[in-house]
């Protein structure tokens, strides 16, 4: 398996948004990209362009374009230009990715689903989403949620992301790799390598969450529905944690019962973080940048700390920052969901 390696070098294209090629981005002086779990990444360009180049981005528009960014030959982002700049001798961009799109686009007509798979509801929602007007996208299915639940979305109410993001809370991760939407349930836990102190070399921390822990869940729907789901109680360790919430897309108890358990899931026992955030990754860890992809695991085995650990976590977040100093490779790591009895 290849290595995240010392050197790296960046190639970016402006694209129109019929994918046909604007421009190569001309010399590179810094780029930031990430990938993120369950929401939008961003990316961020500076470039310092030549006399051939200077005049075609200044056709570049918000909204219109798009950007690519290749490392080492392999493409690692892809998104819509939100804001270019343009400065005497040098043009920034910061761009979103695909999913920043279903962030600005609503139901295009009404639909009900009835103990239907969370995943399976998704994809509807981006099939929807992109039905009127397609930039480009594909869906990857690597795994139904196995939760069910029964969804109302009514034309032209609500943007698409925020339904999205809603069965992300009850048992669905979904996350972007350029055009490509991956799908996937909230309990995945393929592994794509080994991280340990060796490559943290600055250090980590390990942190608990215990405001996020509940043993107790409640769900419920429309006030006066009656639909309330509940998973959980005392537990024999932590004894009684409760937490309730309104779910107003939940129109049956069934879903409501799938979404109380999902929640318990996510946060029973205590959730545990390891923080890398300001930590850059050795050059000679042993995992591809491309497949640092959130929703998938990593082990993880540290004993840097006084909280050692040895165990499974799943990715959360990818920030890459490169510039003529070098680049850092930081990557956040949260608790893989437990469908077990807690």
């Amino acid at each position: 398996m290849a290595g995240l390696g010392c050197a790296a070098e960046y190639a970016a294209y402006i694209a129109d948004r019929g994918g046909a090629i604007l421009t190569q981005a001309q010399v590179i002086t810094k780029v930031d990209w990430s990938r993120v779990l369950n929401d939008a990444s961003t990316a961020s360009l500076t470039i310092e362009p030549d006399v051939d180049c200077c005049g075609v981005l200044g056709d570049m528009r918000a909204m219109r374009h798009w950007v690519h960014i290749y490392r080492n030959g392999s493409y690692v982002w892809g998104g819509q230009i939100l804001i270019p700049k343009w400065g005497a001798g040098t043009v920034q961009i910061s761009a979103a990715d695909i999913v920043s799109v279903l962030n600005r686009r609503t139901p295009h007509e009404s639909t009900t689903f009835t103990n239907t798979d969370l995943t399976d509801i998704a994809q509807w929602l981006i099939e929807d989403g992109f039905a009127p007007d397609d930039p480009g996208h594909s869906v990857t299915v690597l795994a139904q949620s196995g939760v069910i639940g029964s969804r109302d979305y009514q034309e032209n109410i609500g943007q698409t992301g925020d339904y999205l993001r809603n069965l992300a809370e009850t048992g669905l991760d979904f996350t972007a790799v350029g055009e490509t939407l991956l799908l996937m349930p909230d309990d995945w836990s393929a592994s794509v390598g080994l991280i340990t102190d060796v490559d943290l070399p600055d250090g980590l921390s390990v942190e608990e969450d215990g405001t996020a822990m509940a043993t107790k869940w409640a769900v419920y729907g429309d006030t006066g529905s009656g639909i309330v789901g509940v998973a959980g109680g005392v537990h024999p360790y932590y004894g009684l944690i409760e937490r309730s919430i309104q779910d107003t897309s939940i129109k049956d108890q069934v879903s409501a019962d799938a979404a109380a358990q999902s929640r318990l899931n996510a946060s029973l026992p205590v959730p545990v973080y390891i923080d890398s955030s300001e930590v850059t990754l050795s050059p000679d860890t042993g995992v591809d940048i491309a497949r640092l992809v959130p929703g998938w695991c990593v082990d993880v085995a540290t004993t840097a700390t006084c909280r050692n650990i040895s165990q499974r976590m799943k990715i959360t977040g990818v920030s890459v920052s490169a510039d003529g100093d070098g680049e850092s490779v930081k990557v956040q790591f949260g608790p893989v969901s437990s469908s077990e009895d807690n």
